[in-house]
């Protein structure tokens, strides 16, 4: 069937695949943070009739619910309307919604601010390719804690400043010795603070913010506030419609402003930072959002789950090492009225934890094990390790197997090399903390945690209509499969 498929993809090249990876560039490039990725999921959730789902609210047959948590991390699912033969099963798509980028410090003022430049401390978030972010044109987004005026109460916004106003510029060839330039080390402290003005500019755009800062006597002075950047407290004022004085706190990120974009010849690449993994936030909201059309025939419920703090080791209150995943399995399975069953439950649910994977680069192929390498726009990869960096097993690698085998959709196979370390995913966390069946698998791609990645359009394509057959033909794949549930 994978030679079918991909003689059917030759046939049509890639003008079939252009709209969903036309929409893929755009929520990538709305989604410059973990905030953003959330709130544009959830309106697209709202507008299929998706409702906030509270621990108070009613789980029904037919429903679509969702809910987040820090707004970072989303749940989000359907409930089948068919009566199921014992408890409804879990049918999770597990992803992330962080990417390696850099993050504002606590105290955004640089102490170094020297040359007549301003700069702002950032810190290093994940295991960046941190050389691809220099020379690139940068700007901030992220959520803004908000003093109400004339309260103490606080509320949260999100911001996105538009245009470019920070820049890490490289040190030029002819300042560099010749180890400097064979060695292309970044120091990650000292090399990667951006430039974001010029200071003998700088006294008349602070004169408002300085002024809000210092209050009208030194008692209404706010010592979290004395710590910033003055041109990055009034820029966010500004952004915001507020004063100065009301922001409390934030949790900010620089983004690349260049905007997704499809490319090659034959248009069939898409180019875009943060593939990994909004790529498989994109592709499983739209297989949900698609199955929630008609639930007649599911008996089961399908779900979501977009984690954030993957990149930096999963464990934090709303990563997934957290809590997070168990409590919906649990509150979803109390509303429904089956937690009693709730082990049968988990003997029949699966999960798979889907994150971008490792295809092989033309330049440097010996990186691969010679077997196991795959291919842009040439199907989905499971991902295996004996030593459980993975998830994936025999009978979780079969059932995927068969799903794509019933949705024609051509499977590749990835094992790390014997002499290289291998990364890991959510898959062996989740697995562990719930118990569920859990398989590692992703769309290809290459420059992962790069400023900038590739992908296939054609893997988009692959991936959606992977995710669609795993929320209907999942029971049918299941059900033929002996159980040794106790």
């Amino acid at each position: 069937s994978s030679s079918s498929s991909d003689d059917d993809i030759m046939n049509k090249g890639t003008t079939a695949f252009l709209p969903l990876a036309e929409k893929a560039a755009k929520y990538l490039t709305a989604a410059t943070d973990p905030f953003h990725a959330v709130y544009h999921a959830v309106e697209t959730l709202k507008s299929f009739g998706f409702t906030k789902w509270t621990p108070s609210s009613e789980t029904i047959p037919g429903g679509k619910y969702y809910y987040t948590v820090q707004q970072s991390t989303l749940v989000a699912f359907t409930v089948g309307e068919k009566e199921p033969v014992g408890t409804r099963a879990f049918k999770i798509i597990g992803g992330h919604t962080d990417s390696p980028n850099l993050k504002i410090k606590p105290r955004s003022k640089c102490s170094t601010n020297k040359f007549n430049t301003i700069q702002l401390g950032v810190e290093c978030y994940g295991g960046g390719l941190w050389h691809t972010w220099f020379d690139r044109d940068l700007s901030l987004s992220g959520k803004v804690l908000v003093r109400e005026k004339g309260s103490d109460h606080i509320v949260s916004k999100l911001v996105k400043l538009q245009d470019p106003i920070a820049r890490i510029s490289n040190l030029a060839i002819h300042l560099q010795s010749a180890d400097e330039r064979k060695a292309f080390a970044v120091n990650k402290e000292t090399h990667t603070v951006p430039i974001i003005a010029s200071e003998s500019i700088k006294p008349v755009l602070e004169e408002a913010a300085t002024e809000q800062i210092n209050g009208n006597n030194n008692n209404d002075k706010d010592a979290w506030l004395s710590r910033q950047e003055p041109l990055l407290l009034q820029r966010i004022a500004q952004e915001l419609d507020i004063e100065v004085s009301q922001i409390a706190d934030w949790d900010l990120s620089f983004y690349d402003v260049q905007a997704a974009a499809i490319g090659g010849m034959q248009s069939e690449f898409l180019y875009s930072a943060r593939l990994d993994n909004l790529a498989t936030v994109f592709c499983s909201l739209e297989a949900l959002t698609e199955h929630s059309k008609d639930l007649s025939n599911d008996a089961d419920v399908s779900m979501i789950c977009c984690f954030d703090h993957e990149e930096v080791g999963s464990v934090s209150s709303h990563g997934a090492g957290s809590p997070v995943l168990e409590e919906a399995l649990r509150r979803v399975a109390t509303g429904l009225g089956q937690y009693q069953n709730h082990p049968e439950t988990i003997a029949k649910s699966y999960c798979m934890s889907i994150d971008q994977a490792h295809a092989v680069h033309p330049n440097y192929s010996a990186k691969h094990e010679s077997s196991h390498g795959p291919n842009l726009n040439s199907g989905l990869v499971i991902k295996t390790n004996s030593n459980q960096r993975y998830a994936t097993n025999s009978l979780t690698g079969f059932i995927l197997r068969e799903l794509g085998r019933k949705v024609n959709v051509p499977m590749q196979e990835f094992v790390v090399r014997n002499d290289c370390p291998c990364g890991s995913t959510i898959g062996p966390t989740i697995s562990a903390r719930t118990g569920l069946r859990t398989i590692d698998a992703g769309m290809p791609q290459l420059s992962m945690h790069s400023c900038r990645e590739v992908m296939g359009v054609v893997d988009l394509t692959h991936g959606l209509n992977l995710f669609k057959g795993f929320f209907s033909h999942f029971a049918e794949v299941d059900g033929c499969i002996e159980s040794d549930f106790v």
